[in-house]
């Protein structure tokens, strides 16, 4: 039974070291994936806050310049209406001074068709007092002439006036002339100015026209920038908050881990001083006499329970290592290798079904490497024709452009934090997967230890009240009397159970007893209370066990608790910081079809070309850059692997370097 026990213990300890293995794996896996997030969304917060100040000052920019197109086209309106406004002034002047004009240069033909005929009655009439009125008011006749026309017109000199002599005809013909150039002067002028006017209404409605498509365009790119910041703002308080969540996380895992390993050393400090005390147990009860006693106490004693160091564990923990090691060097998550560990780690089954994993994920890598190979040679391809195709299409980018650029570079940043947003879900949900099967495993073995403990506890005890029936009769306990059945009682009444001596029956005495050894049994006394002390000792250490399992188990479950707890309200956020983002993608894809329609009308050809190359350096800058290291490392951990089949197979490989390695990447 103590065999059993110590091989139960050991047992114990190897299945609660690969547990915790396991969890401490957990543990620096987790906090590693946490660190790299925050790091990440540390990084992304001072990239967007960098990007959102930008896009203030871009928003800034953009209301300056429109305040300055709102005003030249104020003021090109207004210019448009001061010259229209002199021009009706200057029409209504010119309307009235070639009404006068026109009016004085008819009296003055009149006038002077009359004279020639030699009209009497011209000076009767109305265009003779018009004439009149123009010789008084005009500045530039002299003063003679206009005694002289005054005079004719007064009377004085008609009765001496003749036709023929022309004097009075010569100068109203000379003031005729006079009107009819400074009519065509004026005219001249007119036509001029309504020419100018038309030319400056054109050139200023021009202006106001491509100030009012400036004022448009700069309007609609205030209400995208205005978007893209509240956007951004958005993205970066989700960012701020999940970053908060995981340094939570990362707090309280970092405090689990330090209780668990700090729970692991007692415990290990716990066993061995256990197993020191079965050893010592065992060795004490291997003496002949106990020996004697045990089967005198067990009738029917089972085989020994000894364990018996084999290669098997040895060959497992192993090529665990190298599977680690090919793990270290994986240049993305391999589920495929940590179903190979969680298959070593089992202790159920050969070694079949590991090396069947280990052929497939070596063939996986060798497709995944040859399918490295064609990408980089099709990306070195497609780079030089887009390239040379570009060089001869690129021109000046235009403000609609820009605003692709930056939409095309939002989208793509949304897709990369929904590709890592659904790979942390996905690791979470891995996680509490792993912790939800551990914590199972766990509870499954404290009731199966509970209920070991207690059997043994049991038969520790009878054998207790056993050796008590020999050695303290005093001490000893009957057990409950079973209840014969019917069958018993009549068996009893035919054949007793207790012969009568022989002597009794026939009044003979009994031979003297043969020789024998004399003297009391001395060490009878102190054998039994060994005894009975170990048995004392280990049913005390059963209870201590069982004591520290429940809190242990207490403690799990509390812990398991909360962790669910925390992964549910993480799961949650990054669940809504996906809609949130999905969302924000679905808008800004709007906005960039709105802007490749706008600038597929001027430049179709040459945007064609820069959204292929965006794409093909999306696709293929971080293959190229890292195409040598993931060839290596892909190499590194098929090596790895092919070392973990031979050790299956038994070769022995000094694990010194591949620990190393493993220690100085940081993984599990």
């Amino acid at each position: 039974m103590l065999q059993a026990m110590q091989t139960k213990v050991t047992e114990e300890g190897e299945r609660e070291e690969e547990l915790y293995n396991k969890f401490v794996c957990y543990c620096k896996t987790n906090k590693g994936q946490l660190a790299d997030g925050i790091a990440a969304a540390e990084t992304k917060d001072s990239e967007t806050a960098a990007a959102i100040e930008e896009a203030a000052n871009q928003k800034v920019q953009l209301g300056e310049e429109l305040k300055a197109h709102k005003a030249d086209r104020e003021s090109a309106k207004k210019s448009v209406a001061s010259a229209t406004s002199l021009r009706e002034k200057e029409a209504k002047s010119y309307a009235d001074s070639t009404a006068d004009l026109n009016q004085n240069s008819a009296a003055i033909k009149k006038a002077v068709a009359a004279l020639e005929k030699g009209a009497t009655g011209f000076l009767q009439t109305s265009a003779a007092q018009t004439v009149q009125k123009l010789v008084e008011t005009r500045e530039t006749m002299a003063d003679i002439d206009r005694q002289t026309i005054l005079a004719f017109l007064s009377g004085g000199a008609a009765s001496a006036y003749t036709p023929q002599s022309g004097q009075i005809t010569g100068i109203l013909k000379q003031i005729g002339d006079e009107m009819a150039g400074s009519l065509a002067e004026e005219t001249a002028a007119e036509e001029a100015a309504i020419q100018s006017h038309a030319q400056l209404v054109a050139a200023k409605t021009k202006e106001i026209g491509a100030h009012t498509k400036a004022i448009e365009a700069k309007s609609i790119r205030v209400g995208e920038v205005a978007v893209a910041v509240a956007n951004m703002k958005n993205d970066l308080k989700d960012t701020q908050d999940s970053l908060e969540e995981d340094k939570v996380f990362l707090a309280e895992l970092e405090k689990g881990c330090g209780t668990k390993e700090a729970e692991w050393n007692e415990r290990s400090k716990v066993r061995a001083d256990e197993l020191v005390a079965l050893a010592e147990t065992v060795k004490l009860l291997q003496d002949d006499d106990a020996l004697e006693l045990f089967k005198k106490a067990l009738p029917t004693p089972e085989a020994s329970f000894m364990q018996v160091s084999g290669s098997m564990g040895t060959m497992r923990a192993r090529a665990l290592v190298q599977v680690r090691a090919a793990r270290s060097l994986a240049t993305q998550r391999a589920p495929g290798l940590d179903l190979i560990a969680l298959a070593l780690n089992s202790k159920a089954g050969g070694f079949e079904k590991v090396n069947a994993m280990i052929d497939t994920m070596v063939d996986e890598l060798k497709v995944e490497q040859k399918d490295d190979d064609a990408k980089q040679t099709y990306c070195e391809s497609e780079f030089d024709k887009s390239d040379d195709k570009k060089k001869s299409l690129e021109t000046a980018a235009s403000d609609a452009q820009k605003a692709a650029s930056t939409t095309e570079d939002g989208i793509a940043k949304l897709n990369d934090e929904l590709k890592a947003l659904a790979a942390g879900i996905s690791n979470l949900d891995k996680s509490v997967a792993d912790a939800t099967e551990q914590r199972q495993q766990e509870n499954a073995e404290y009731k199966d230890l509970m209920a070991l403990n207690t059997q043994a506890k049991d038969l520790l005890g009878f054998a207790k009240n056993r050796l008590n029936k020999f050695y303290n009769p005093k001490l000893y306990i009957e057990p409950p009397k079973k209840e014969r059945t019917r069958a018993e009682a009549v068996y009893e009444t035919v054949v007793p159970t207790t012969a009568a001596p022989a002597f009794a029956q026939n009044g003979a005495k009994p031979a003297p007893p043969p020789e024998t050894f004399e003297g009391a049994y001395g060490k009878k006394s102190q054998e039994s209370n060994g005894v009975i002390a170990m048995v004392d000792l280990l049913v005390a250490d059963l209870d201590k066990e069982m004591t520290v399992a429940k809190t242990t188990e207490k403690e799990a479950q509390k812990d398991y608790e909360a962790l669910m707890a925390d992964a549910k309200a993480k799961r949650s956020a990054d669940s809504k910081s996906v809609s949130q983002k999905e969302q924000t993608k679905a808008d800004l894809e709007g906005e960039l079809q709105n802007h490749k329609n706008a600038k597929a009308e001027a430049t179709q050809e040459l945007a064609a070309t820069a959204e292929y190359i965006a794409g093909l350096h999306a696709e293929c800058d971080w293959l190229l850059e890292h195409h040598d290291a993931r060839k290596s490392a892909r190499a590194g951990e098929v090596e790895s692997l092919n070392n973990a089949k031979a050790v299956l197979a038994g070769a022995d490989y000094s694990l010194v370097q591949v620990h190393e390695r493993q220690h100085l990447r940081g993984r599990a």
